[in-house]
């Protein structure tokens, strides 16, 4: 009778330790990274890396052809994209994904709205 108690618990411990590990492999099967993770560049000398801690770094040439340093943090909510400077500054944007190119919409310091195409490079 004691043998037959230990194997019923030795079974309910295993199915137990399976039901959890099957919960743990559905929720880790879930995650779904961001797709503005990377680096997008194009041709012009344009720039933005967004790092999944939430900062980036970008080198945006302005309307008068001067390339500028950008960084700081950012926060996606849908569509837009807010970034904050590191002089205090922030910067709303529109974006949008298609494949590997990122259409974003940047305000410069001059007050100028620069359309930009990037495409993914990293």
């Amino acid at each position: 009778m004691k043998f037959q108690k230990t194997i019923y618990q030795n079974i309910a411990r295993t199915l137990l330790c399976l039901v959890a590990l099957g919960a743990v492999s559905v929720l880790a099967s879930c995650y779904e990274p961001s797709p503005l993770y990377g680096t997008f560049s194009d041709n012009q000398g344009n720039s933005i890396s967004l790092m999944d801690d939430g900062t980036y770094s970008a080198k945006i040439v302005d309307s008068t052809g001067v390339k500028k340093n950008y960084e700081g943090t950012y926060t996606v909510l849908e569509n837009i994209i807010t970034f904050s400077t590191s002089s205090g500054g922030s910067i709303n944007s529109e974006w949008d994904i298609r494949g590997n190119m990122l259409y974003i919409t940047w305000t410069d310091d001059t007050g100028a709205t620069l359309n930009l195409t990037l495409y993914k490079t990293a």
